[in-house]
């Protein structure tokens, strides 16, 4: 059982422009080529950012044609915000903020052997890493430079270090690089 970030960047390390579109990503390759088939079957629980959130409902439409419906996971969901976002019709989702760990726990009981998915963004991953939370880095980098945006993970990481555990090549679109978050031990 893994927390894991499992995201896609810019080649210069964006997860979305600055008014956070993801526009860009869908043309440089297709979904199912990635891990994300394999990867998706081994989550019992998702976290999630309140712009990514925000980003599925302002593109329901589009998310609908392309899944068959407006809420693509079956997985219980946290969406982690400050504010009042209104829920998705049969969505599982709880909205959470403050520490990130009292949520975790709930995550770790409701995914049941499975593995936790920090969703996005970058801040919220970053949250998780801050309080030793985070297991493994996942990211599909794009074949795209977007020159600002938001960013992929706004922390420095010298130490602990990311072990790099696999690399894989993804069509002409995308490199997959995949971390291990090396914990510190004291």
């Amino acid at each position: 059982m893994k927390t894991q970030y499992y995201t896609s960047s810019s080649l210069d390390g964006f997860l979305a422009t600055e008014d956070d579109s993801l526009e860009w990503l869908f043309p440089l390759g297709d979904i199912n080529d990635t891990s994300y088939p394999s990867f998706i079957k081994g989550v019992g629980a998702i976290a999630m950012g309140s712009s990514t959130y925000e980003w599925i409902l302002r593109n329901a439409g589009t998310v609908s044609e392309q899944t068959g419906t407006a809420w693509p996971y079956t997985q219980p969901t946290w969406v982690f915000t400050s504010r009042k976002l209104p829920a998705i019709e049969g969505a599982n989702v709880t909205f959470a903020n403050g520490d990130v760990r009292a949520a975790h726990s709930q995550m770790l009981a409701a995914a049941n052997g499975r593995n936790v998915w920090i969703m996005g963004g970058g801040g919220l991953a970053a949250q998780f890493h801050d309080v030793g939370l985070l297991d493994e880095i996942t990211v599909q980098i794009g074949s795209a430079t977007l020159g600002a945006g938001k960013p992929l993970f706004p922390r420095r990481l010298l130490s602990p270090r990311l072990a790099l555990i696999s690399a894989t090549q993804v069509g002409t679109g995308f490199a997959e690089l995949t971390y291990r978050v090396l914990k510190d031990r004291r």
